[in-house]
C-alpha cells in the first residue's frame, strides 16, 4: 500500500480533523508541560486569571492593583474554568492555563483540515490540518497561555465554514444551519478573545470575494440576522458589565493606550519593515515551508479553481494588512496560516514544478539551519556541559528534518517528504521546548527564585517569614506569578521598609547602592543571605540578585506592619538547580 492510498483511508469522515487535532495536541503537549512561566505576556495573562480565581470577580482584569484593560476577558474565562477542574490557584502551577491554547490549537488543525477536504478532497484535508498543527508556530502557542492559539482556531473554523457556504453556493458540497452556527460561534468567542480581529479577517475576506466574483448574493445564506444576535448574547454582557465596573475606562484604555499606538507605530518597540513576516516564514511555517515556493505558484496557476480563490481572498487581503501594521509580531500572521496550508495541499495535487522544488529546498535550508544554528548559539551562550546532550539532539533534530524533506522533494517525493519532515520536526519541537530549552537556567529566574527562597528558608509560606516578599530591581511578571499576587514591586525604600518589618527583600545589583545606604542610614542590620544571577530576555540585560532576610526591630521605622500574607503555597517545580552563589 503507497503513502498516498494509506493517507485516504485515514483521511476518511472524521477521522481526518481528529488525527490532525491528535497531531496538534502531540505537538504542542511537550512545552505546555516543561517550559517555566514566559515573560512577559503569558505571565501577564495567567497572574490576571489567577486574580480572578482568588477574588471571585470574573469582570475585571488586573495584574496586582492595576487594571489590564488591553484585551476582552475570554481567555481569563477559559483559563479560570482550566485551574479550577485541573488544578488550584495557590498551587502556581503555570501548566493549567495553558491547556485553553493547545485546545485552541487542536481546533484550528481540525477545522483547517474540515475546511480544505471540502475542497481539495479527503487526503488532502488531512494533510493540510496535519501540517498546521506539526508547523512551528502553532505548535509553539499551543503551550503558551495567551490569546493566539485560541484566536487561531476560532478564526480557523470561521473561515472553514465561511469556505464551506461559499463551496455550496457554487455546488460543491452542502452547508446547512450547522455550518453557519460554527461561523457565527467562532466569530462571537473569537471577539470574546481578541476583539475585532477575527472580525476584520472575516470582512477583508467577504470584500475580496466580493471584488473577484462581483457577486455578493451567496453571502445572504451566512446567516447574519440570528448569527449578529449571537455574538451580541455572547460578548454583550460581559462587554456591559465591564463598561459599568470601569466607569467606560476599559475602552479608552483598550483601544486608546492599546489598539490605536499599535496602527500608528512600533507598539512597545515590537517594529518591523514591510515584509517582515514573509521574512520569518521559514521559521513560523517550518518544516513545511519547503512547500511555500510550489503554493505561490499554485495560487496563481489555479487563481480560477474557487478553492484556490477562496483561499488567496482569505490569505492575502490579511497578510497585507499585518505587513502594514506598524507594529509587528511573529505570531501576527497565524490567522492565515490555514489558507497557506489550503494551497500547500492544492500544489500537491500534481507533480512539482521546477521553481517549486528548488524553491522549497532553498527555502526549508534556512528555516533548518537558523533554528539549528539558534539551538547552538544558546547551549554556547547559557548553557553548561550538563546540557550538551539535548543541544545535540534538538540542532541534529532541526538539520535532520530539513535535510530529508530536502532530499526528498529533489526526488519529486514531496508527500514523502511532508511526512517525514513534520515527524522529524515535531520532534526537534519536542527536544527544544520539553527539554533543552528548560535546562538553560539563567533564562527562568523566577523559578530558580521561588527555590532559593525555599532552601534559604525565607519563603513566607514556610511560616518562619512573614510575607509578601519585596523585589526592588526586577519586576517581571512570571516573578508576581511564581511569588503571588502580593509580592512587592517596589524601590529601596519598599526593599528597607520589609526587612524592618522581618519581610524578605530581593534587591537587582543596579539598585544595591540606593539600597545599602538606606539601610546604613535607618540602622536596619545587613543579613545577606544568598545570590543568584541570570538574565531578563525581555530585556537583554544580566540580573544580580541578593537576597536579604528580615530584622524586626521596635524603631518607628514604618508606620504599619505589612500583614503576613504568604506568597504562595508552593513554588514551582523544577529539577535540580545549579548553585547559587553565596555572599
Amino acid at each position: 500500500m503507497t503513502l498516498e492510498s494509506r493517507l485516504d483511508a485515514l483521511a476518511r469522515g472524521w477521522r481526518g480533523p481528529l488525527i490532525a487535532a491528535v497531531i496538534a495536541f502531540v505537538a504542542g503537549l511537550p512545552g505546555l508541560i516543561a517550559m517555566p512561566p514566559l515573560d512577559r505576556d503569558e505571565s501577564r495573562f495567567a497572574q490576571a486569571t489567577s486574580q480572578m480565581l482568588e477574588t471571585g470577580d470574573f469582570v475585571a482584569i488586573n495584574f496586582q492593583d492595576q487594571p489590564r484593560d488591553k484585551k476582552p476577558v475570554g481567555i481569563h474565562w477559559l483559563q479560570a474554568a482550566s485551574v479550577a477542574l485541573l488544578s488550584h490557584v495557590e498551587d502556581r502551577d503555570i501548566w493549567p492555563y495553558r491547556i485553553p491554547s493547545l485546545l485552541g490549537a487542536m481546533l484550528a488543525a481540525a477545522a483547517c483540515a474540515w475546511g480544505a477536504r471540502a475542497w481539495f478532497g479527503d487526503r488532502a484535508g488531512l494533510m493540510a490540518g496535519a501540517m498546521f498543527g506539526a508547523s512551528f508556530l502553532l505548535s509553539t502557542e499551543a503551550f503558551i497561555a495567551k490569546t493566539d492559539a485560541v484566536l487561531a482556531g476560532c478564526v480557523t473554523l470561521a473561515m472553514a465554514a465561511l469556505g464551506r457556504i461559499y463551496a455550496a453556493s457554487l455546488g460543491v458540497g452542502e452547508a446547512g444551519w450547522r455550518t453557519s452556527l460554527l461561523l457565527w460561534l467562532g466569530i462571537a468567542v473569537g471577539i470574546l478573545v481578541k476583539g475585532p480581529v477575527i472580525a476584520m479577517v472575516l470582512l477583508l475576506t467577504l470584500a475580496a470575494l466580493w471584488a473577484w466574483d462581483r457577486d455578493a448574493r451567496w453571502m445572504k445564506h451566512i446567516g447574519w440576522g440570528w448569527g449578529l444576535v449571537l455574538v451580541l448574547a455572547v460578548c454583550g454582557p460581559w462587554a456591559l458589565a465591564i463598561t459599568v465596573a470601569s466607569d467606560g475606562g476599559f475602552w479608552g484604555a483598550a483601544i486608546g493606550g492599546d489598539l490605536a499606538p499599535k496602527l500608528v507605530g512600533g507598539h512597545e518597540r515590537h517594529g518591523g519593515p514591510f515584509g517582515y513576516h514573509l521574512l520569518i516564514s521559514p521559521l513560523t511555517l517550518f518544516p513545511f515551508c519547503v512547500l511555500l515556493p510550489a503554493a505561490l505558484i499554485t495560487g496563481w496557476k489555479y487563481r480560477s479553481h474557487p478553492g484556490v480563490r477562496f483561499a488567496l481572498c482569505w490569505l492575502i487581503p490579511t497578510w497585507l494588512a499585518f505587513e502594514l501594521l506598524p507594529t509587528k509580531l511573529f505570531h501576527y500572521s497565524l490567522p492565515t496560516h490555514a489558507a497557506l496550508f489550503w494551497l500547500m495541499v492544492a500544489a500537491l495535487r500534481e507533480p512539482l514544478t521546477r521553481w517549486g522544488r528548488y524553491g522549497g529546498a532553498a527555502v526549508l535550508a534556512l528555516g533548518a539551519g537558523v533554528l539549528s544554528v539558534a539551538a547552538v548559539a544558546l547551549m554556547i551562550r547559557f548553557g553548561d556541559p550538563s546540557d550538551l546532550t539535548w543541544a545535540a539532539i534538538t540542532a541534529g533534530l532541526f538539520l535532520l528534518s530539513g535535510v530529508t524533506a530536502i532530499i526528498l522533494i529533489l526526488r519529486k517525493a514531496a508527500v514523502s517528504a511532508v511526512a517525514v519532515a513534520g515527524a522529524l520536526a515535531v520532534l526537534a519541537h519536542a527536544a527544544f521546548f520539553g527539554q533543552f530549552a528548560p535546562r538553560l537556567e539563567p533564562f527562568w529566574p523566577a523559578p530558580r527564585i521561588a527555590m532559593a527562597l525555599e532552601r534559604t528558608g525565607l519563603a513566607p509560606k514556610a511560616g518562619r517569614t512573614p510575607g509578601p516578599v519585596e523585589v526592588d530591581g526586577y519586576s517581571e511578571a512570571s516573578m508576581v506569578f511564581t511569588l503571588g499576587t502580593r509580592t512587592g514591586l517596589g524601590g529601596p525604600e519598599d526593599a528597607v521598609r520589609a526587612l524592618a518589618e522581618g519581610r524578605p527583600a530581593i534587591v537587582e545589583k543596579k539598585e544595591e547602592k540606593a539600597f545599602l545606604a538606606l539601610m546604613k542610614a535607618r540602622g536596619v542590620p545587613i543579613d545577606p543571605v544568598t545570590r543568584l544571577k541570570g538574565i531578563n530576555y525581555s530585556t537583554g540585560k544580566d540580573l544580580d540578585l541578593t537576597f536579604y532576610r528580615g530584622v524586626p526591630r521596635a524603631t518607628d521605622l514604618v508606620s504599619q506592619p505589612a500583614a503576613a500574607t504568604p506568597a504562595s503555597r508552593t513554588p514551582l517545580k523544577r529539577g535540580p538547580e545549579k548553585q547559587d552563589e553565596t555572599p
